[in-house]
């Protein structure tokens, strides 16, 4: 049981140092991991970032 909590301690740890490292939403290398990746793969949440911060940027952050 021991080695049980303490796999799921170390699985947990290890993803969440992983999520660390994803690009910040409406970066240029979010933007382009989009862009490889299928548009029907793409989230809800996905596309409206990818519109607001890809396609209609401002010219402010150029």
């Amino acid at each position: 049981m021991m080695k049980k909590s303490l796999g799921i301690i170390a699985v947990s740890g290890l993803l969440i140092v992983l999520s660390g490292c994803a690009p910040e939403v409406g970066s240029k290398e979010w933007c382009d991991n989009l862009d490889e990746k299928p548009k029907g793969d793409w989230s809800t949440n996905e596309a409206t970032d990818y519109a607001k911060h890809c396609l209609f940027k401002s010219k402010d952050k150029e």
